[in-house]
């Protein structure tokens, strides 16, 4: 699986990351820093990499719906200190290794995952 870091992660999670058997780079990396939410929505979604990112923005499906992307995984910590974050993050690996992320947003709490699914409208069955 691909992932993109928002540039709000520290770069210390590529290796974890990595170790864990995912493809990872960083906003970083391709110089996007500063860039807007929009443009990096737009990245993910050309190169097809999940997002993952601490920017609450991305957990508004109308704004940055995750249909057309690889998926959209927002860490939610309630201070952003690493080792919180990379402990909510490796603790939802399993979860998000084998699941269904392409199309979806996933907030990943502690001990929580939460993900939006889609509602079909204008007569189509709803998921649930």
């Amino acid at each position: 699986m691909s992932l993109k870091l928002d540039e709000n992660l520290d770069v210390r999670l590529v290796s974890m990351l990595r170790d864990e058997g995912f493809d990872v780079d960083t906003v970083r990396d391709e110089g996007l820093s500063g860039s807007s939410d929009e443009v990096i929505y737009q990245v993910c979604r050309d190169s097809r990499r999940v997002l993952v990112t601490l920017d609450l923005d991305f957990a508004n499906p109308v704004r940055y719906p995750p249909e057309p992307t690889e998926g959209i995984v927002v860490v939610r910590v309630p201070r952003p200190l690493l080792g919180l974050i990379r402990a909510t993050l490796l603790d939802a690996l399993p979860e998000i290794k084998s699941g269904p992320l392409k199309g979806s947003l996933w907030i990943v709490e502690p001990g929580r995952i939460r993900v939006h699914e889609h509602r079909k409208g204008n007569g189509e069955e709803e998921s649930e």
